[in-house]
């Protein structure tokens, strides 16, 4: 019998129908949505590169050189909303969350398919507002994509525009969250309970109440800047009697919870990868897990170290600093209990795993320069420096988006059935870490010594600084082009490789490279840990149950 995937088959919302294109953007496959995302998200990302390069183009030398003030501004707005609403945030959970939490609970998709198909085309819709944006009007907005009042307010650009693709988005993943939620507590496979959940559903699960709880408040906080801006009744113009301050925290009560939903999903990843790649159970499961729990709750009191320049009360100031310090215990449990994995095992560095052993430095680095940012004397000298560029992208692009990559290289082979050439792919990954570092690091120094952000023009002694980052930024994004081709050749041309080639555990590798379309032949009995190994190899093999009578 012809082995069908999802690719040959799919299910849509009009049943049947011939027209390729129809199948895929009308399907309720959870697969084939996470490509749609995946399609859409990385074509948005290549766009923010592009942005970002005539950002460090202009900065190369002090004074003007391809873009005017306006134009700059308008450049690093359209930057930020791009790589926080339409990649980073939804990325991973959009992605790989999509195709694979099915699949790793023993389930045959989400618990409401057509609700997730409906999320994909908000996103979409989100997406193309934002980009007519452009194009409409004065021009996309210039307030950078933290939209601060009473600016968002006053300024002549289309703000209105950009406000709107960010509430929809923001729908989108409540949406999404809401499914994943229901998904978890409702269709995990018989045996399984919440600690025989993969850890990467744990992230999930964690980031999913975040974005069901949270994101409503950033809704709240766009429409009222909307109201603001159309009717002008006050709420945020302190010549009306409205106090911008009241913006900023609305905005942060979620936008600082979203960083724990952009890297708690990223987190769930590595605790995927290394287990596999040491042949060994991960240790402090439980810790893990709970500490994915603590990061979502501790995240939404953290909120106000964003406003410790803004005038708040002494004691405010000391209760958020504390709290700050605080959520860093949780994900300090991670890191060592990864260490700890790691430590004697029996470690393949393969391009996932280097991924992740890269990722854990540069993130160490992210969160480091965050408690710095915490501490209350010296945040008031590096706020609003290039010291806090540098941090966020550690943290932002050296976190989450390479945990990404870590997840693309890691999961390829599930979602293709073909292995891409590690030689070339470790070459991109050194590429980009060697990049990254260069485009980054000097903006630590740089904004120690007083460089401010988000300005287009800068003293002659700050040039050395901007042009280090600027070879950094070459070399980065030919890594990243590189890789991307890497992998778009193994699609083509890659050898098969069976359905685990890296001889994991969980339950996404006990079935075939690419699934079917509903996933499992039979359900699977789930009555042991996620991560079992003995002698470097998994104890249990579930193919033969799961495709019996197939």
């Amino acid at each position: 019998m012809t082995r069908k995937t999802f690719y040959d088959e799919t299910h849509t919302v009009f049943g049947h129908h011939e027209n390729k294109l129809f199948q895929w953007i009308f399907s309720i496959d959870h697969k084939r949505i996470a490509f749609l995302y995946m399609i859409v998200m990385f074509a948005f990302f290549i766009v923010a590169l592009g942005v970002a390069l005539s950002m460090r183009l202009e900065l190369f030398f002090p004074g003007e050189q391809l873009l005017t003030p306006d134009q700059f501004n308008q450049a690093f707005t359209l930057h930020g909303v791009i790589m926080v609403f339409l990649f980073i945030i939804p990325g991973i959970p959009a992605i790989f969350g999509n195709f694979l939490l099915p699949l790793l609970i023993g389930a045959k998709d989400v618990s409401f398919p057509r609700l997730n198909l409906f999320s994909w085309w908000l996103f979409l819709a989100g997406a193309i507002i934002a980009i007519v944006s452009l194009f409409v009007g004065d021009g996309f907005a210039d307030t950078g994509w933290t939209f601060y009042a009473p600016y968002s307010v006053n300024t002549n650009t289309n703000v209105l525009m950009a406000l709107t693709a960010a509430y929809i988005l923001g729908m989108a993943s409540i949406l999404t969250g809401l499914n994943f939620v229901v998904t978890i507590h409702r269709l995990r496979a018989p045996g399984m309970d919440f600690f025989k959940m993969p850890l990467f559903v744990w992230g999930l699960y964690s980031t999913a109440w975040i974005q069901v709880l949270a994101t409503p408040v950033i809704g709240i906080t766009l429409i009222l800047v909307v109201i603001e801006k159309t009717i002008g009744i006050g709420i945020f113009d302190p010549s009306k009697g409205g106090d911008p301050i009241l913006y900023e925290h609305l905005f942060w009560i979620y936008s600082h919870p979203a960083v724990y939903l952009m890297i708690l999903p990223a987190f769930g990843v590595v605790s995927e990868i290394v287990p596999t790649f040491c042949r060994r159970t991960i240790f402090g499961y439980r810790a893990i897990a709970i500490s994915s729990a603590m990061i979502s709750i501790i995240g939404y009191l953290v909120w106000g170290h964003h406003l410790f320049s803004s005038g708040m009360s002494e004691w405010a100031k000391v209760v958020f600093s504390f709290l700050t310090f605080f959520v860093s215990i949780p994900t300090g449990i991670k890191f060592f209990d990864w260490i700890a994995t790691m430590y004697k095992g029996s470690i393949v560095m393969a391009t996932p795993m280097l991924w992740v052993v890269g990722t854990i430095v540069t993130f160490a680095i992210g969160g480091l320069t965050g408690v710095v940012l915490a501490t209350l004397g010296i945040t008031i000298h590096l706020h609003d420096t290039y010291y806090v560029v540098a941090h966020f992208h550690y943290a932002m692009l050296g976190g989450v988006i390479f945990m990404m990559f870590a997840a693309m290289h890691y999961w390829f082979p599930k979602f293709f059935g073909r292995m891409y050439n590690e030689a070339k792919a470790k070459f991109a990954f050194w590429t980009i870490f060697i990049g990254f570092n260069l485009l980054w690091f000097p903006m630590f120094i740089a904004g120690a010594l007083g460089m401010p952000r988000r300005y287009f023009d800068y003293l002659p002694e700050f040039t050395i600084y901007h042009q280090i980052s600027g070879v950094g930024a070459f070399v980065i994004i030919f890594g990243i082009l590189y890789m991307f081709i890497t992998l778009y050749k193994a699609i083509k041309n890659g050898e098969p490789c069976g359905r685990n080639p890296w001889n994991a555990t969980t339950l996404e590798w006990q079935i075939d490279s690419p699934p079917l379309l509903e996933n499992f032949v039979n359900t699977p009995y789930i009555d042991f840990e996620p991560y079992d190994y003995k002698d470097g190899k998994p104890v249990h093999d579930l193919y033969d149950e799961i495709h019996k009578g197939r």
